[in-house]
């Protein structure tokens, strides 16, 4: 049987952030023993993604760091592109091997914490803490017994709604023949391509290179699209829309958001916690959740250092998450037009309040300069009737 103070159920960003955190000595706080649970190679391990976020100067990650711009661009269905300095700001693009790789270095010589490939089956409750029963790669079973757990593993559904959208994509990795791409400017939305009758499309174009970018096509909408309708839809953004040409894609990654205003519970019992997207880490309004399981795991890191309850707090305000609600109602019901509102809000508001409002960094007074530039009506009337929508199971 295996013992600790602390155990993290999975390795992806949440999991391997919270166990970099824990790693190591800190003068005049706690070190607590920590067991990180990774999934054995296999079907119950992602495939690698990518994930962006933003910030001012050095960051505490960018070893792992892939590229980063500087200028953003959103560009309208018709009409000329908008254009943004975010400085001192930084969009950062973070591969998933990349940021395992990073943190496997830091936590080799750790000697708080170990890192365990196991398959988790369940997670008991006891007196004394919670029990994790996993099954190891060759098939044998184990115990581990913690004071915590931290349970990043995704949700097998989830909370009831108002609102449920999903952001879905698929993207390219590609090369092409020729120098096509401004590698000083990250395509944040662009959305020239054709529009869902049920939501809104856009393409995202991250250049590492003049000849090397991350493509991708991406919807929110209720439903997701067949492979062969992402492809065709990809295809013609890169070839119609951007014209690349002769292009190789070295890669390609598929993901799946959900946008709803359901609340997500950070805890799962009276020791067990959930951390990372399935602890409400994820902006619904935008999909990004690196930045918010940043600073989940840093207080969970520090009230462990300190002996307190752990219990990680919401990562984005009751402000914020309300604003979202509205908004991912006003996109359902088709009262608003989401690439105008979107473009409008590019065009008129400063990029770096923007961003600080989409990263929930904003006072009240920065949020009301910019929900002045929403649709006043609608969005009105739709925070109107929020207060007695029932909630449903997320479709």
């Amino acid at each position: 049987m295996l013992k600790a103070d602390v155990a993290i159920i999975g390795a992806g960003a949440a999991g391997l952030s919270l166990a970099h955190r824990l790693n190591g000595h800190v003068p005049g706080a706690l070190t607590p023993s920590v067991i990180l649970l990774d999934a054995p190679p296999g079907p119950m391990r992602p495939a690698p993604r990518t994930w962006c976020f933003w910030e001012s100067g050095p960051g505490r990650f960018d070893a792992a760091m892939r590229a980063q711009w500087r200028h953003l661009r959103v560009r309208p269905p018709v009409g000329p592109a908008i254009e943004g300095d975010i400085a001192p700001l930084r969009y950062k693009m973070i591969r998933s091997d990349d940021f395992e790789s990073l943190i496997a270095q830091d936590l080799a010589p750790s000697c708080n914490v170990q890192r365990v490939q196991a398959t988790v089956d369940t997670v008991e409750e006891t007196p004394g803490g919670p029990r994790v029963l996993m099954t190891r790669p060759d098939g044998s079973h184990e115990v581990l017994e913690a004071r915590w757990a931290f349970d990043s593993r995704p949700l097998h559904s989830l909370p009831a709604a108002r609102t449920g959208l999903l952001q879905h994509f698929h993207g390219w990795f590609v090369r092409t023949a020729r120098s096509v791409f401004d590698q000083s400017t990250a395509e944040l939305m662009d959305f020239r391509t054709p529009q869902a009758a049920d939501g809104l499309s856009f393409g995202y174009v991250l250049p590492t290179g003049p000849r090397e970018a991350l493509v991708e096509y991406t919807e929110f909408s209720p439903r997701v699209l067949t492979d062969s309708g992402y492809e065709a839809a990809l295809r013609h953004y890169a070839a119609d829309v951007l014209s690349l040409g002769d292009l190789e894609i070295i890669a390609t990654e598929t993901g799946l958001i959900p946008m709803t205003d359901a609340p997500m519970p950070q805890r799962a019992g009276a020791s067990v916690f959930r951390i990372g997207a399935a602890g409400g880490a994820t902006r619904p309004s935008t999909g990004y959740t690196f930045a918010g399981l940043q600073r989940q795991t840093r207080a969970v890191a520090a009230a462990l250092r300190q002996g307190r309850e752990p219990l990680p707090p919401p990562a984005h305000s009751i402000r914020a998450r309300t604003m979202d609600a509205v908004l991912l109602r006003a996109l359902d019901r088709g009262r608003i037009d989401g690439p105008d509102l979107f473009c409008r809000l590019f065009s008129r508001v400063p990029p770096t309040r923007l961003l600080r409002f989409l990263d929930g960094r904003t006072n009240l007074l920065e949020d009301l300069s910019v929900g002045r530039h929403a649709p006043f009506g609608p969005m009105l009337r739709t925070a109107a009737e929020l207060p007695f929508l029932p909630r449903r199971p997320f479709p």
